[in-house]
Parts: structure tokens; sequence; C-alpha cells
């Protein structure tokens, strides 16, 4: 069964949003890569909102109401995923930690990997009523169209 990622990190106030765009542009090959790797990974997506635009779109303007989305669903406990993402994408999140309110504190991830995951708990809106879809032991409120690991499905391919 897979589980959702939500994380989502408020931008410092002032950051502008070019360097935002240009730091994911730049680490996107290498999270790819990383993804394909680490093999647990269903779905992965990275989103620039803007809480002050009514359909959190970013205008291109300025503004102090930045967040950075990381929308994932994966195999596997939260532990063992986020501790593959810290071997193996340690400084992509160093790069965008820079810009997120409280994010200094954290990197380099690899020596504040406790840190890290509790800063994902925290801000990850998948494990947080109402969007877990309730609580209950295996309800984490992510429909599923399948029951495949990754895995399962990528030696099925072959």
């Amino acid at each position: 069964m897979a589980s959702p990622l939500t994380l989502l990190m408020p931008v410092i106030p002032g950051t502008s949003l070019e360097a935002i765009a240009a730091t994911l542009a730049e680490y996107e090959p290498t999270l790819h890569q990383a993804l394909t790797s680490i093999g647990t990974v269903h779905y992965a997506r990275t989103l620039l909102l803007d809480r002050s635009a009514s359909n959190l779109q970013p205008t291109g303007k300025s503004s102090d109401n930045y967040v950075i989305a990381v929308i994932t669903e994966y195999d596997g406990s939260f532990n063992a995923y986020i501790n593959d993402f810290v071997a193996q994408v340690g400084t992509v999140f160093d790069a965008l930690l820079q810009f997120v309110v409280g994010g200094k504190a954290l990197t380099p991830v690899a020596n504040n990997v406790a840190a890290f995951q509790a800063f994902i708990a925290q801000n990850d809106a998948s494990q947080h009523i109402p969007n877990n879809g309730g609580g209950g032991k295996d309800d984490n409120g992510l429909y599923q169209a399948y029951p495949y690991t990754v895995q399962t499905i990528l030696a099925a391919l072959d």
C-alpha cells in the first residue's frame, strides 16, 4: 500500500520566485535520477504555490506568501522513505531549504536526519486531520487503483 506525502514548506518572505524556480530546475535531473534509484516512489512533483492568490497560482509578482510543495506517493515506511531521500538527494533538500522558514537549522540534512524527519512530519499535510482520511490504521486518505509496489510494477514490465 502506497503512502502520500504532501510537504508544504513556507518560503522566507522576500525570497525571489525566480531563485526558487532556478534552483528547482538546476536540481531536477539529480532528483529524477535519485527517485528512479530509490525505487519506491510512484509519482513525485514539486509545485510553487502563492497563498495570497485565490487559486494558489504564483503570479510572478513579489509575494511574501510562497510555499514550496513536494507531493509524492511512495511505498514503505515514512522513516525509510525520508532516510532514502537524505542519502540520495540530501543536497537537493539542502538547496531548497535555504528558501524555507526554519530551513537553515536543518542543513545539511545528512547531519540532521531526525530534525529533518520531524520537520517533514510537521509540514506534511497528508499526515494531519482532515487530510489523512480520519487516521484509521490503514487509512491514509489516498485512493489507490492498484495494490502493487513500484518494484512489482517494474518487474511485471520487464
